[in-house]
């Protein structure tokens, strides 16, 4: 990385020389703009008194305002109104003062317009001077000496802050050319002196014909189709490409060119955002008592992300592996520092550590994402998949109706439908428990459910670039393999809105968009490595492992399903066929089981207790293997 190029930082000690020659000359100024040539001697002494009066006053009050504590090369328009509001404040004070002298006898002769004249002078050259340091640094830098010529898809917020990022710091060695933009209006039109040279359908002719050494996305929003298009055209012109994060993962947080990142994978399955009813989140979580289980995984550290920016009173995060409590504690102690959080490190199976948990700290607000979750790894554990996912379920949620919480959310998954799996089945049942207990209690208990997220840990993504970094295989199971995929940030981000709107005992189903096949998803991130599938890395079949299908459901067919205020959430009619007694006594058997490791007791009682489960059909099947998770 090139060192960045000095710029002239003018020490502060000389901007208040500077101002002291500026106050003079705007005092002086004023007069003689007032004043007829000839009549100025007879103002000269109210011109003094007024010079050492200003002097007096403007300087302790530029200080005050912190005029002389600022880096002026980067001065913006909050600069502007802060010059602004000083220098009206020292002029009003200098006015106030010279009428009171006059008023006093001790002057004579004071043209009272002078005052006014002075206030606009000073304006104009304190502010001018500040802003002439910033120009001056930027010519300095050199803009037009830099090697690397970047060509800016977007020409919004975001693209105007990369351009002007750019063309500040030589740190980045590169000189914005140009903007691609879809709007007619931009067209033709100049950002920070950058000219927006076309519509992004142009890129192709553009990198044939100027050039171009890296492209940067700068439009959070894009979906994933365009960032799909901007890549693949660069790729094939052989020309770098970056990227803005998408909108959610910038929800909260501030948008800057240091984010610029690699286009990932996530970026090429973005869909457009919709947000609707954010107030409605803040409402449902500020100032409330909010416990987060299984806060150390994927889905509960974002959600402990999202939910520490709508300020509540305490965010509890409770998970069973101490590490991965500690490091989201420590991002979130970074991040918001005014936070009051809690880590409990704790086990949801062991009933008596949750009361204690619930009678010292009364939560308010809990979202259950704590799970086993790997579908090989449970269909060779199937006694840990229910205990974790049934049992810690119910002794939560029986906990929760117990003290009467506020809300209760459970992370579900589209693995609960018509389940081939002990983890898919162990879900639904945890489904069952929270809507049943919503009947019971009338509380606001919901389920959220959703389909893959990338990039969590032990997910498809993850392992394979580690296949890739070791230059492959890529092993897929089958190459009709179809997977629902969504970003973390956006998953959890509509979690949070589903949450607001529960009443209680709804199933929430998240709009997935299309089914992905594994087989493209492994290409594309083969080519995001720079490489060329089934030339430079291999991609192998494996086979299908238990309890997997090659597609997945959202909701039972015949459901019915109901729109809701959210674009991309649905709600589905409850229709569990057990629930009351029956369920609590299909959780005993399912407890017992546990006990006496009967696994064959644990999946009759499991196929017989979830709607269309077919989990014995698979555990006859070898469990393990090197293959991807999915």
């Amino acid at each position: 990385m090139l060192p960045e190029k000095s710029r002239p930082h003018v020490r502060n000690r000389f901007v208040l020389v500077g101002d002291i020659a500026l106050i003079l000359i705007s005092v002086l100024g004023s007069f003689a703009l007032r004043l007829d040539v000839n009549n100025l001697p007879d103002y000269f002494t109210a011109a003094l008194v007024m010079c050492a009066v200003a002097l007096l006053v403007k300087i302790p009050t530029y200080y005050f305002f912190g005029l002389y504590r600022r880096l002026w090369v980067y001065a913006s328009t909050g600069e502007l109104r802060l010059i602004t509001v000083a220098v009206t404040t020292a002029s009003v004070l200098t006015s106030g003062i010279m009428i009171a002298i006059f008023s006093s006898g001790l002057i004579v002769g004071m043209p009272r317009s002078a005052l006014g004249i002075d206030w606009l002078l000073s304006i104009v050259l304190i502010g001018g001077s500040r802003f002439a340091l910033r120009l001056l640094s930027e010519q300095s830098s050199g803009h037009g000496s830099k090697g690397k010529h970047a060509l800016i898809i977007g020409a919004g917020d975001a693209g105007a802050l990369v351009v002007r990022e750019l063309q500040r710091s030589s740190l980045l060695n590169l000189n914005p050319i140009g903007f691609l933009d879809d709007a007619p209006a931009k067209q033709h039109h100049e950002i920070y002196g950058v000219r927006v040279i076309g519509k992004i359908s142009d890129l192709s002719n553009i990198l044939d014909n100027r050039q171009v050494d890296e492209v940067i996305i700068a439009i959070p929003s894009a979906a994933g189709k365009i960032v799909r298009l901007v890549t693949d055209t660069c790729r094939i012109k052989g020309i770098p490409s970056r990227t803005m994060p998408g909108i959610y993962e910038l929800i909260g947080g501030k948008v800057n060119v240091s984010r610029l990142r690699e286009v990932d994978i996530t970026d090429l399955l973005r869909r457009e955002p919709v947000r609707v009813n954010d107030e409605i989140v803040g409402q449902t979580l500020e100032g409330r008592r909010v416990l987060v289980t299984g806060a150390g995984g994927s889905i509960g550290r974002e959600l402990c992300r999202q939910i520490a920016r709508r300020n509540p009173s305490q965010l509890m995060l409770l998970g069973h592996g101490e590490n991965s409590i500690f490091e989201i504690l420590l991002e979130l102690r970074e991040d918001y520092p005014d936070l009051t959080l809690l880590p409990i490190i704790a086990d949801i199976r062991d009933r008596e550590r949750i009361a204690s948990i619930f009678d010292a700290h009364q939560p308010q607000v809990v979202f259950h994402a704590a799970a086993h979750k790997h579908v090989p790894l449970m269909e060779a554990n199937p006694t840990e998949a229910v205990t974790n996912n049934v049992i810690g379920t119910s002794h939560l949620v029986q906990i929760a109706a117990e003290h009467r919480i506020q809300r209760f959310v459970l992370i579900s998954t589209d693995k609960a439908v018509q389940p081939s799996s002990i983890y898919g089945a162990t879900k639904r049942m945890a489904e069952m428990l929270v809507l049943d207990a919503a009947r019971q209690s009338g509380l606001p208990f919901t389920v959220v459910r959703f389909g893959n997220v990338l990039g969590s840990r032990g997910s498809i993504i993850p392992l394979f670039k580690s296949q890739i970094a070791r230059g492959g295989p890529l092993t897929v199971t089958h190459p009709d393999m179809h997977r629902f995929f969504m970003t973390i940030p956006e998953a959890v981000y509509l979690v949070l809105q589903a949450a607001s709107m529960g009443q209680g005992g709804e199933t929430f189903v998240l709009n997935m968009g299309e089914p992905i096949r594994i087989v493209d998803l492994a290409e594309d991130l083969i080519r995001l490595s720079g490489l060329e599938p089934n030339r430079d890395i291999e991609i192998v079949f494996t086979g299908t492992r238990p309890g997997e299908k090659l597609t997945e459901e959202l909701w039972d067919v015949g459901t019915p399903l109901e729109r809701t205020a959210h674009p991309d959430i649905f709600r589905l009619a409850s229709t569990e066929p057990l629930g009351g007694l029956r369920l609590r006594a299909a959780v005993d058997s399912l407890q017992a089981a546990c006990h006496q490791a009967d696994t064959d007791a644990l999946i009759r009682t499991l196929t017989e207790s979830v709607p269309g489960a077919t989990i014995h059909e698979t555990m006859s099947q070898p469990v393990l293997d090197d293959s991807s998770l999915t």
